[in-house]
């Protein structure tokens, strides 16, 4: 894979900034890291600013400065959910896949199977977690939202959003509890099949190599739909990935559109740069996000991160951001002190579920 200098992370793409340069208020702060992050620890940090459509305001001082720590706290980015959609379920359609349990948690368990695509032909692990509304004798006739989680590093054989160091999943329960986030239906993809970043997919149909592009864009959601309740329709339908997780959120939400409604994607890169790429540049050019941002083709919203302690994922960022192509909405969101850290992925968990849960619907009844 380049070297970090060529991940930078862009910002401010669209009609507004806002900055969030408030601390915050996340589970833990210790700076451990996994297996999945460390290979990716050169790549970035978070914290909220928030950009929309086709103008940009480079000059805002939450964009622009690299002292966002010290900043005084502004108001949140203004969202909106999108409508209902008049109560609207799909039930399973079957065949159920079998699964084992991976771990427990404090929010119940995180199961895994392994899925072999019809559509890409390629075989990867799943793991998924419910909410515990899910299997409430009340919500029986209830259809819930997705979450689609990718995680940094290869991400080959595990995916981190699993890992207790990224307790995403007691934390969407107890926001859900508190009416503050929608509980989500979790899916937690592996990315790539082998260790070795020289044969990185990179979410990607790329010529000769496994359709991990299709895997992910078709395979995965139609396994989503064959085995659980979900809300039909794209409006429940969201990603998030850090670092290189966060390359697939914003590539897959600008390609398929029709699939996904918002993203978030944590500290990332935006320039396909996986050495398989090489004899295919204009493929390589289509899987792009720094160009499909670019073209106003994808009607999704979009929080996209840097951290504050990194000023080459924030230019980098912040440059992407600003160039958002209505009808894309993206918010940049910067988080102080931040570093490209397991840790400080972890204190974001609570807002971008906050975030996601304004920009997606929520769980629908019949």
């Amino acid at each position: 894979m380049q070297p970090q200098s060529s991940r930078s992370r862009a910002v401010l793409t669209g009609a507004t900034v806002l900055t969030l340069a408030a601390a915050l208020a996340a589970c833990g702060s210790a700076d451990g890291g996994n297996a999945g992050t460390s290979g990716d620890a050169a790549k970035g940090g978070t914290a909220p600013v928030a950009a929309t459509g086709s103008s940009s305001a480079p000059g805002s001082p939450a964009a622009g400065s690299s002292s966002s720590a010290a900043a005084p706290a502004t108001t949140a980015p203004v969202t909106t959910a999108p409508p209902a959609l008049s109560g609207k379920v799909l039930m399973p359609t079957g065949p159920q896949a079998a699964f084992t349990k991976a771990r427990d948690t404090a929010a119940g368990q995180i199961t895994m199977t392994t899925l072999t695509g019809p559509k890409s032909g390629v075989t990867g692990k799943v793991w998924v977690w419910l909410p515990p509304e899910y299997n409430d004798p009340k919500y029986a006739k209830t259809g819930f939202p997705v979450l689609t989680l990718y995680a940094g590093g290869q991400s080959a054989g595990y995916n981190t959003w699993t890992d207790n160091q990224l307790p995403i999943q007691e934390v969407d329960a107890d926001l859900a509890k508190q009416g503050k986030a929608h509980p989500f239906i979790m899916i937690m993809p592996v990315q790539n099949l082998e260790s070795n970043e020289a044969k990185a997919l990179e979410c990607a149909d790329i010529p000769g190599q496994p359709r991990m592009g299709t895997w992910m864009a078709e395979d995965i959601p139609d396994f989503v739909r064959a085995n659980f309740r979900t809300v039909k329709g794209r409006d429940g339908w969201g990603l998030m990935g850090a670092s290189t997780g966060a390359f697939c959120s914003a590539k897959l939400a600008l390609q398929h559109p029709d699939k996904f409604k918002a993203a978030v994607p944590i500290d990332g890169y935006f320039n396909p740069d996986s050495p398989l790429w090489k004899g295919h540049d204009s493929e390589r050019q289509a899987n792009s996000p720094d160009l499909l941002v670019t073209q106003g083709k994808a009607d999704v919203r979009m929080l996209a991160t840097a951290g504050g302690a990194n000023a080459y994922e924030m230019k980098l960022v912040k440059a992407w951001v600003a160039k958002a192509a209505p009808p894309l909405t993206v918010e940049y969101w910067e988080q102080p002190g931040g570093k490209h850290l397991t840790s400080d992925f972890k204190k974001m968990i609570p807002d971008t579920l906050q975030w996601l849960s304004k920009n997606l619907a929520g769980p629908q009844s019949d």
